[in-house]
């Protein structure tokens, strides 16, 4: 019954624990980007204002590193004010 031309279950034997262990990566790296909590695979990598950081110094921070263009920088800017 278990037997498909004298070869049996073996050769599918390695297939499952070969899966288990790719998504198993796939999962640690999809954490370690950030998972769903808006990482950059999210189209946001926004973090909150280090400790005594004011919104406008987290404003030119974000300019500064190229995460926002300079026409979303200035509607922010006159938003902030």
């Amino acid at each position: 019954m278990w037997m498909n031309g004298g070869w049996g279950w073996m050769p599918w034997g390695w297939i499952f624990p070969l899966f288990f262990l790719v998504l198993m990566v796939v999962f640690m790296v999809f954490m370690m980007r950030g998972g769903m909590g808006g990482g950059p695979m999210c189209g946001g990598s926004h973090k909150t204002p280090g400790p005594g950081e004011t919104p406008r110094e987290a404003l030119d921070r974000r300019y500064a590193r190229g995460e926002i263009t300079r026409e979303q920088y200035q509607q922010m800017r006159k938003d902030l004010e």
